[in-house]
């Protein structure tokens, strides 16, 4: 994560005026904004056939044949896949990767945003770059990219031997597995999925198919040892290590960890497994019966049903609250702590909770309009683009991002000054 410490939290209003880049350039696409809130940028026209980054009114110098996915890091740093004279590559802060691809594609970040690494195909070959130094190794084909949280590894699922079109039988015999810095694991399955790294970054653990019937999970190469008829994506202990995935019983879906059963509950869906920061709490978003969605913690349900669905299930930084959002029959609204808030919306983005869990927000759209939402009270702000809101590390304060009126506005604001505004709207 970023340092929340370093940014600028100064009570008031930056305001960033973007009007005339709609004059100045041909076409402008989607704003974005950086962590801190004290850039916008797009992707933008110069010419015909020609495209550039604009920052805050500041065009990169380098030009690009074409531009797309441009985000920002979470250290602040402003990303593009770029190409120039066909060949691809990455533009960091208007600077080019050395490296050159046939296409590249998936970026991603660690967690503290100094490394940036995405897939890329050249001569028809796949494989993965990182900070502008390329994988040795090359694959036939390569999907489901994943970083390490430090960014130190990357990994991925990668096809090891070719197959002919309707070679039933190589494909049972696997051809794939996932290979990390490059470098494969030793066994090969019928199929490979969600590549999951553990917090310090030393062991990798993946979903696998061993044939036409049977899942379990991976480790290092290494099997569970235990087949089940389905398995979703692992998680690793956040402290011990152990990995813990959704599993599928003869009599519905549970958790195991490292192939043995945890809960003894069984559910229709069992899924988005995610540990509390300390370890001890293990959440999931479940369906107790086809159809009722609800989250549970240490194989306890909630009460709540919800009929439409569960999503962004999200733990209080202190891990003792859990939110997620959650679609009933009116809407998307956000749930917590087994209650439901009773304000609908059109869409609801995850949740927020402020350092000691004490606040719950999230950007809302109501309406084709967006505003912000906190503690089941919704701002009487309506902007025509909002980004998530950060509380400043002591809680005290709250930065709102949005669009109105043409300015991109980013506000600090005390927080008791904003809840005290959602009071008065209720």
């Amino acid at each position: 994560m970023p340092d929340l410490n370093t940014w600028d939290w100064e009570i008031g209003e930056k305001r960033i005026p973007f009007q005339a880049w709609w004059q100045q350039f041909g076409w402008v696409e989607e704003f974005y904004v950086s962590p801190d809130g004290e850039q916008l940028a797009a992707i933008v026209s110069l010419d015909e056939g020609i495209c550039g980054v604009c920052v805050n009114g500041t065009v990169w110098e380098e030009t690009f044949d074409k531009a797309w996915h441009l985000r920002f890091a979470p250290d602040g740093r402003l990303t593009a896949l770029v190409a120039q004279d066909e060949e691809w590559t990455v533009a960091v802060n208007g600077r080019l990767w050395n490296q050159r691809f046939d296409f590249a594609w998936s970026p991603k970040f660690s967690t503290d945003g100094r490394r940036t690494a995405v897939a890329f195909q050249q001569d028809m070959q796949y494989g993965l770059a990182v900070e502008d130094v390329a994988w040795e190794e090359r694959f036939i084909n390569l999907t489901d990219m994943t970083l390490s949280p430090d960014g130190d590894q990357t990994a991925a699922v990668v096809q090891t031997r070719g197959l002919q079109e309707g070679d039933i039988f190589g494909f049972e015999e696997g051809a794939y597995t996932a290979a990390v810095d490059g470098r494969p694991w030793d066994q090969t399955f019928m199929n490979v999925w969600g590549p999951r790294f553990s917090e310090t970054g030393q062991h990798l653990a993946a979903q696998v198919r061993l044939d036409r019937t049977d899942y379990t999970i991976a480790v290092d190469g290494r099997t569970w040892g235990s087949e089940f008829s389905l398995v979703w994506e692992p998680v690793f202990h956040p402290a011990t290590q152990q990995v813990v995935a959704p599993v599928r019983m003869k009599d519905g879906w549970t958790m195991a960890a490292d192939g043995q059963v945890l809960w003894n509950r069984r559910f229709t869906q069992c899924w988005h497994p995610q540990f509390s920061p300390d370890g001890n709490t293990l959440a999931a978003i479940v369906a107790p019966s086809f159809g009722k969605w609800t989250l549970a913690a240490n194989d306890r349900p909630w009460r709540l049903r919800v009929p439409g669905a569960v999503t962004d299930l999200t733990f209080s930084p202190d891990g003792t609250r859990l939110a997620a959002c959650a679609k009933g029959k009116t809407g998307w609204t956000l749930i917590a702590d087994d209650r439901p808030w009773h304000s609908t919306f059109d869409r609801v983005w995850p949740p927020v909770f402020s350092a000691d869990g004490s606040h719950l927000a999230a950007r809302v759209e109501r309406q084709g309009a967006y505003t912000l939402a906190v503690d089941d009270k919704v701002l009487p702000l309506k902007s025509t683009a909002m980004w998530d809101p950060v509380f400043s590390p002591d809680g005290d304060k709250l930065m709102l991002r949005s669009i109105e009126d043409g300015y991109y506005c980013r506000r600090i604001a005390p927080a008791a000054e904003v809840l005290s505004a959602f009071k008065a709207a209720a």
